[in-house]
């Protein structure tokens, strides 16, 4: 009898572990933006912007988002309709990233979000699309575009103007600030991995299938959690110290 393929990528399928693994980065998330509020209205003395471990949860859970949205680039491509789909999330990452800026200016004037990571994933699906069939040279993309945004850096880009590319010679004072140099070579990592996976029929991922299935719920409704999540700990945090 011939082996049965783990997931068959279709217009109506959603591979089970992948969201699981995007609700466990959505919960990472959730407990980050919860220890930072409370930070913020000094219930706790944590630094955010220079303790190593708070830097690294960071860039632990803001690479699991952006290799995750490249591997979901890959499915997305792949199945019926994908192609047709692909400017309304565009389109619709793209808005939200502008009602995160109005909201965050509101909140916070001088350092609000201008280039964060829906800003950053809206431009870099388009600019990476192009290679979504492409693994290898994806991966070897990611690689080079990794590497150039930690290694090179210019006063130039230390304004708005450039910033948003990368090469910044410190960071700017925003709330969230992710480049797509280092930031999009992970997306063009995920497109390798994306495509690993495939072929492996999701063998390496399948452990995850047998998670909560409120984690895959999570994963399925990430951009609605990631709008939503943060003016709740706000407001419940604010109403916790009054």
């Amino acid at each position: 009898m011939a082996r049965q393929p783990a997931v068959t990528v279709g217009v109506t399928t959603r591979v089970t572990a992948i969201d699981a693994l995007r609700g466990i980065a959505i919960v990472a998330m959730v407990a980050y933006h919860f220890c930072f509020d409370l930070s913020n209205f000094r219930v706790a003395s944590w630094n955010f912007y220079a303790d190593p471990f708070w830097i690294g949860a960071r860039t632990l859970i803001l690479s699991s988002f952006l290799l995750l949205a490249g591997v979901s680039l890959v499915l997305a491509e792949r199945s019926d309709g994908g192609r047709k789909r692909f400017w309304r999330h565009v389109l619709r990452i793209a808005a939200c990233a502008l009602i995160v800026s109005i909201a965050t200016y509101v909140v916070f004037p001088r350092s609000y979000i201008w280039f964060g990571v829906l800003h950053a994933i809206a431009l870099s699906l388009v600019l990476i699309r192009p290679l979504a069939s492409k693994p290898a040279l994806a991966l070897v993309a990611g690689i080079v575009v990794i590497v150039a945004g930690i290694y090179i850096n210019a006063p130039a880009f230390d304004t708005r103007a450039l910033g948003w590319i990368g090469f910044a010679t410190t960071k700017p004072i925003t709330e969230d600030y992710v480049p797509l140099f280092p930031w999009t070579g992970v997306m063009l990592v995920g497109i390798a991995a994306g495509h690993a996976l495939v072929r492996n029929d999701f063998r390496a991922v399948s452990p995850f299938r047998r998670l909560p299935m409120l984690l895959s719920w999570l994963g399925r409704h990430s951009l609605a959690v990631y709008m939503f999540h943060q003016p709740l700990l706000f407001g419940l945090v604010w109403l916790l110290v009054h």
